[in-house]
């Protein structure tokens, strides 16, 4: 079995978009006959080496401070040790999941030691935001630096969609090409007669549902606003919010007494996809530098009517009045968007199953993954 390093910020049980994206491809990878080794940060105190039937998974220590949005790694006598054993571990080429977490560097300098084949896949389409100008300045200056590093250790980059690869050209570099995030088509088929429980729901219900991570440059604020004008004309509604963060607690008190709004806190992927099959308009209001959200697929594929931001490769999977609807970054926008769906029922099932059709046909992982493995170099074993 080839073995393949995988260097990501974060893996499961941390839930995020390239979190899915590393999970899912490790699964066809192995399906195909490698072995990926997943090195990441032991953000929640893991077993810091641990072997799956799929996977080997190295857990780097980092330390506490901002580990829940960058894992800084601790360069101590543990991080030695698990470095010490990958080194020996035959691995003959390096993806790298992002560019500027400091796992990306790790990992291009990994490679790099140890005459490795490595590669970049970006995940974003924008500069990281925090919604702090001074600070989201620093940063923008703190990744052109970073990236100007990579550079000199890895030459091939990749996007997860068309708008990462435009995002690049911004750091001067023409991607090879794009491995799309996708999906595992057998998925519907495995879901589509499980029912997540949405408490005190009634068959006339429309469900709507958030999955992210509760911040605001995720766009949970917006739309807990546009949902409470909506749910004033509309009674026969209910928004599920899946997701935890730092704004979750604010976000709860804030509309406790609306029983129409219901928080779930972290899901697992069972129970998601669940919720997908519960859903009838699935809401995606990002102002994040996405690069194509893994729960836009999902929802998708599940058969759930979005409405989504224009953000990373989304308009690559929505076709706006086709097979779901584009919202602009506001509460006014997202009314409209709302309520054009509510007031017209079987524009919600004609798009529900449009798009369940073009995510089966076209972000199939099977052919992602075929395509990372014709694309990316191997090391000579001698």
């Amino acid at each position: 079995m080839k073995k393949i390093a995988i260097f990501t910020g974060y893996y499961l049980p941390h839930l995020g978009g390239v979190e899915r994206y590393t999970a899912n491809m490790c699964e066809e990878l192995y399906k195909l006959g490698y072995k990926p080794i997943i090195i990441t940060s032991n953000h929640d105190n893991s077993i810091t080496v641990k072997e799956t039937s799929i996977c080997t998974i190295y857990r780097l220590p980092i330390f506490n401070i901002f580990k829940e949005r960058y894992p800084i790694i601790r360069f101590n006598e543990i991080y030695k040790e698990l470095i010490n054993r990958l080194n020996n571990d035959d691995i003959e080429s390096v993806i790298i999941n992002t560019r500027f977490y400091t796992f990306s560097l790790l990992g291009a300098k990994f490679a790099k030691r140890n005459n490795i084949p490595s590669c970049i896949i970006e995940h974003g389409t924008n500069h990281i935001k925090v919604m702090n100008k001074f600070i989201d300045f620093l940063f923008e200056i703190y990744e052109h630096l970073y990236t100007m590093n990579l550079k000199r250790y890895v030459k091939d980059f990749y996007g997860v969609s068309k708008g990462c690869t435009e995002w690049l050209k911004h750091f001067k570099i023409n991607a090879k090409g794009i491995f799309y995030n996708s999906i595992n088509g057998d998925d519907f088929e495995k879901y589509e007669n499980t029912k997540y429980n949405i408490k005190d729901k009634t068959s006339q219900d429309i469900v709507i549902t958030y999955a992210s991570r509760i911040i605001k440059e995720k766009g949970i604020l917006n739309l807990i606003d546009a949902f409470n004008i909506v749910n004033k004309s509309h009674k026969n509604i209910k928004l599920i919010v899946a997701g935890e963060g730092p704004l979750l607690d604010e976000v709860l008190n804030s509309n406790k007494d609306n029983k129409n709004i219901i928080f779930t806190g972290k899901l697992t992927h069972d129970e998601m996809m669940s919720l997908y099959n519960s859903t009838d308009i699935f809401v995606h209001p990002s102002m994040y530098p996405e690069g194509l959200p893994t729960s836009i697929l999902e929802a998708g594929l599940m058969k759930c009517a979005i409405i989504a931001t224009n953000r990373g490769g989304t308009i690559e999977v929505i076709d706006n009045n086709i097979n779901g609807l584009i919202v602009e970054e506001n509460v006014n926008d997202l009314v409209k968007k709302l309520e054009k769906l509510l007031d017209n029922k079987n524009i919600i099932e004609e798009y529900k199953e449009k798009i369940h059709t073009k995510i089966q046909n076209e972000f199939s992982w099977n052919n992602t993954v075929k395509t990372i493995i014709k694309s990316i170099k191997f090391k000579q074993m001698t």
